[in-house]
């Protein structure tokens, strides 16, 4: 079983970059299961439409996954009511529209999937303790009773608070990656009972930029320029940034993870 999971899709490099790779992708490394974090692919970097989740989908996405900026588009808190693809953080208050986690069917439904959407506490929007909800959602998706595989997509802004959600989640989950910072961290690796971990799998988007917002204007800003607007992205040449899991079908957790890196100018 092959697992793709993607950074923060940034802008319309980001998508230009999924719509030129992805399908590609897919067929190359024998892909069976999509998961991306669709939060920042709006034209302006901030928020996700329903065309745009469809765009997604059409691609080969089977799971949207989001954080701080989900609800930067009023669209968005009526149609994901309606679509249990796209998920919001678990921990938000509660009431709030759309789900935090789900369970999938693989395309050739051989396999249920369980992807749950995690927010950090630590230098975030206010939300409920990210670790008693953890808590919460551990006792209700559990890997090989009622799921094959399962996927934590923890979305914050510490390496620290990322780390022990790995380690709590550590041979309960196939694998845990983080998101929002929109650089790729170095730390991919299996841990001890099994969980595929890497801190923060980077962004889809435009590299040459400051975390995918055009670069030039944000120096303007850094350095109090007048003539600074508000932040918007880069549209270089994208990179897909993510990770590939590839898990045991009779245990449901890791085998091998690895980084992926396709296009733009990062370094593979």
């Amino acid at each position: 079983m092959n697992i793709l999971i993607l950074g923060d899709i940034m802008g319309p490099s980001g998508r230009q970059a999924i719509n030129k790779n992805l399908k590609k992708i897919i067929n190359n490394y024998e892909i069976d299961f999509t998961i991306i974090n669709g939060e920042n692919a709006d034209d302006d970097g901030r928020g996700i439409t329903k065309s745009i989740s469809e765009e997604f989908f059409h691609q080969g996405v089977d799971v949207i996954t989001s954080g701080n900026h989900i609800w930067d588009k009023q669209e968005t808190t009526e149609f994901i009511n309606h679509e249990n693809r796209l998920l919001r953080p678990a921990n938000l208050p509660e009431g709030s529209p759309g789900n935090g986690f789900g369970i999938y069917e693989t395309k050739d439904k051989k396999f249920k999937v369980g992807v749950i959407n995690l927010m950090g506490n630590v230098f975030m929007r206010k939300t409920n303790d990210v670790f008693e909800i953890a808590k919460q959602i551990k006792d209700k998706i559990i890997l090989k009773k009622n799921v094959d595989f399962i996927i934590i997509d923890f979305h914050g802004e510490i390496t620290s608070e990322k780390m022990a959600i790995g380690h709590f989640f550590d041979g309960a989950a196939t694998g845990v990656v983080g998101t929002h910072t929109h650089i790729p961290t170095a730390d991919t690796r299996i841990l001890d009972k099994g969980t595929g971990y890497q801190t923060d799998i980077g962004m889809c988007g435009d590299y040459n930029s400051v975390i995918g917002m055009n670069k030039e204007n944000s120096l303007k800003k850094f350095l109090k320029d007048k003539k600074a607007i508000k932040h918007f992205p880069a549209v270089g040449e994208g990179t897909l940034s993510g990770i590939i899991i590839e898990a045991d079908e009779e245990t449901g957790l890791a085998i091998k993870i690895n980084r992926l890196i396709e296009g733009g100018i990062l370094i593979k």
